[in-house]
């Protein structure tokens, strides 16, 4: 059950398949908090691919047979996930679920699909495919066999659909956490800056790489330290390349985007893991406000124009790549 902590009013519960805390530092109450939760249940039977009677599991029941009608919340954030696809060129795709589920990272049994099951299920996945109808508010995957996975996305979307209660409920200062998608929200009462501190991708205590300092914002990690396995000492991560099929396999361990709408930042992490350090700075010229960390596996970290502004290093193992974007 959720726990209620009182210095602070905080509640903390499992949802959208992750540890979710919410933390109200000064202004709402128990209502708000009770709010703020029963929104992120109602997202997550809105839009989990692991629960049959989802507006995801419909339409993806559906693929190559009909159109389904979805809530105005799964129907936003579809639209949101293909408007990145576009602008990405389907670095980022929400029709990965075939991948995702074959690969089944997380689930603790996990082995190296077979290579004509990775190419058949590649095969399935083509955001092109997928047909929105706003008239109507449907979608439709065209090919049988097409899976929508909005796992990219959707706790990006939930800490902005917090954030809308906050503010209705005059919450002064709030610390929003949805499993790494950090969201702070106001001011603190001292008016210092919020300080979030990024993870050592490496290590296994949650020990921090460095700290993001500013006022409001939204800091949102993609890393390969996530959620992986380990077959014949190669490390499998749960980011999939559409290229190839296979996870990622670019030098990156870790992407932390800094920016103050948590849905961009969220599919930003991704979008930007999979295009990697070049292409990815690139595209982040089309997003104002809005700042990157790369890491990659050699320690380096590189930040984008700006982020120099808002981060700090802190571990001693770790240094600014000699290449600069700045």
């Amino acid at each position: 059950p959720p726990s209620l902590h009182a210095e602070e009013l905080s509640m903390t519960d499992f949802v959208l398949g992750t540890v979710c805390t919410v933390r109200l530092m000064e202004g709402g109450s128990k209502a708000t908090l009770d709010e703020a939760f029963s929104r992120l249940r109602t997202i997550e039977d809105r839009m989990s691919a692991n629960r049959d009677d989802s507006d995801i599991s419909q339409v993806n029941v559906m693929a190559g047979k009909k159109p389904v009608k979805v809530s105005e919340d799964t129907f936003y954030v579809i639209s949101k996930a293909l408007e990145y696809a576009r602008l990405t060129n389907g670095a980022f795709d929400p029709s990965v679920g075939p991948l995702v589920k074959l690969w089944n990272i997380g689930s603790g049994d996990e082995k190296v699909p077979p290579t004509e099951k990775i190419m058949a299920a590649k095969a399935l996945v083509d955001w092109r495919q997928i047909v929105l109808d706003t008239t109507t508010r449907t979608v439709f995957l065209k090919k049988p066999g097409m899976a929508l996975d909005l796992g990219a996305i959707a706790k990006g979307y939930a800490a902005d659909e917090i954030e809308k209660i906050l503010l209705n409920h005059k919450v002064k200062s709030a610390v929003i956490d949805l499993g790494g998608n950090v969201f702070v929200f106001g001011s603190k009462k001292d008016k210092s800056s919020w300080r979030i501190g990024i993870q050592n991708p490496e290590s296994e205590r949650g020990e921090y790489l460095g700290i993001v300092s500013a006022g409001q914002m939204t800091v949102v990690t993609s890393g390969v330290y996530e959620r992986y396995f380990i077959e014949n000492g190669k490390r499998y991560h749960h980011i999939m390349s559409t290229q190839t099929g296979f996870p990622v396999d670019n030098d990156l361990i870790s992407v932390s985007i800094v920016s103050k709408s948590s849905i961009d930042a969220d599919a930003l992490s991704t979008a930007l893991f999979v295009l990697g350090i070049e292409k990815g700075m690139e595209f982040l010229k089309q997003f104002p406000d809005t700042y990157a960390i790369f890491i990659d596996k050699d320690h380096n970290v590189y930040l984008s124009p700006g982020a120099g502004k808002v981060f700090t290093l802190q571990d001693k193992s770790y240094r600014y790549a000699e290449k600069c974007y700045c």
